[in-house]
């Protein structure tokens, strides 16, 4: 049984850490390409990689 707890915290702390990143790819994005350069990004990898922040 504690086998299945194991694995169900493993599971939602895995969906927790994608949802995180897909937040701050959203983020990301909104910043300019020079900025994004300067700090080792691009707009084409952080498109890839999905994002969940929308711009209001």
């Amino acid at each position: 049984m504690a086998g299945f707890f194991k694995a169900a915290i493993n599971a939602l702390m895995e969906a927790r850490q994608r949802e995180a990143a897909r937040y701050v790819n959203g983020v990301l994005l909104s910043l300019d390409d020079a900025t994004l350069k300067a700090n080792g990004f691009t707009r084409e990898d952080l498109k890839k990689r999905g994002s969940s922040y929308s711009f209001v």
